[in-house]
């Protein structure tokens, strides 16, 4: 047996972060692209842009910088505030994960 959660977010009743959006924003990290991100979790590039959209009215911060296409084509970026947010929900979930494996053992035993 293992144990499994889900983390999120909320701000005023209203999703912010998760592990999904955290996805989303490592994907524009490594791709540099919106929709390539997009593609490569399985969503629309609309939901993926209502996400983000999404995150930054309610952080009231801009996560991603977007570069419209040219002879060079386009791509994002992600600000620092995006960065910070990234290692911070990290930080944030592998402590969580910590702490429920050491009261699942207390309960459950090895």
């Amino acid at each position: 047996m293992e144990i499994k959660s889900k983390i999120w977010i909320e701000l005023d009743g209203e999703p912010v972060f998760s592990k999904g959006r955290w996805l989303l924003l490592n994907a524009i990290k490594q791709y540099g692209s919106i929709n390539r991100a997009a593609r490569e979790l399985g969503i629309s590039y609309r939901r993926a842009w209502s996400y983000i959209k999404a995150m930054e009215e309610r952080l009231n911060k801009s996560l991603v910088v977007r570069r419209v296409g040219g002879k060079d084509g386009g791509g994002a970026s992600l600000t620092p505030q995006a960065m910070e947010l990234l290692k911070k929900y990290e930080r944030l979930e592998k402590g969580i994960e910590k702490l429920l494996d050491k009261r699942f053992e207390k309960i459950f035993g090895k």
